[in-house]
């Protein structure tokens, strides 16, 4: 029969596991990109500026501690999170990081404030703006991302199809552009745009794990 220590040992060997899997920045961004729904290995290669066989690896170190899993999709492998519970889990860390490594709320403020004089929203103000019909949400991720998921009233337009699209946008209203949340500039893109051919436009800072969070409570 196992002692108490010994059981406590393989315990914790256990949570290691996921630990380890964890130690690389680019896993990292992998399972936040994976967050927002299932990509192929080319699309996160894309993503991630990182090579095919690189992202492979990676993903191989991910699926072993049970992180991530796929499936063949034509001459494609899909990969997508094992658990919802991941994203919790990832929201947990990066709250914790910023809370704990002053430098990191330093680059952070950098990477969304330090070249970009945009106007942003709240949760509260959007919802109202939105059942007033003042707004209009565009969700600028890829198509699939927001066929997974997506705050509701948002429309997508991939910020690929954006300037094609803008003739088709109303102009009798003001417009709300959100993305992958606070480590994803594609929202940024759209509102300069937006405002380079004089809509008014606010850029939504959060996403969609961060909507639910709020319309929960």
């Amino acid at each position: 029969m196992l002692n108490e220590r010994h059981l406590k040992d393989l315990l914790y060997e256990g949570f290691a596991r996921i630990g380890k899997s964890l130690s690389s920045p680019k896993r990292l961004e992998i399972l936040d990109l994976l967050s927002q729904g299932p990509k192929s290995v080319e699309a996160l290669s894309k993503d991630t500026t990182m090579s095919v066989a690189n992202v492979s690896k990676h993903l191989q170190t991910l699926a072993n501690s049970k992180l991530v899993k796929s499936h063949k999709k034509g001459n494609y492998v899909i990969y997508e999170l094992t658990d919802e519970a991941i994203i919790d889990f990832l929201a947990s860390l990066h709250i914790l990081s910023e809370k704990q490594f002053l430098d990191i709320q330093q680059i952070k403020q950098e990477f969304l404030n330090g070249q970009f004089d945009l106007e942003g929203i709240s949760f509260p103000e959007l919802k109202e703006r939105m059942d007033n019909g003042e707004v209009l949400l565009l969700d600028v991720r890829p198509r699939e991302e927001y066929e997974k998921e997506h705050i509701p009233g948002a429309v997508s337009v991939p910020i690929k199809e954006l300037e094609e699209k803008l003739a088709s946008l109303p102009s009798d209203c003001n417009i709300v552009a959100y993305c992958r949340g606070t480590r994803c500039l594609m929202s940024v893109e759209a509102v300069e745009l937006l405002k380079s051919k004089g809509i008014n436009a606010y850029r939504l800072e959060e996403g969609v794990y961060e909507w639910k969070q709020f319309a929960n409570n």
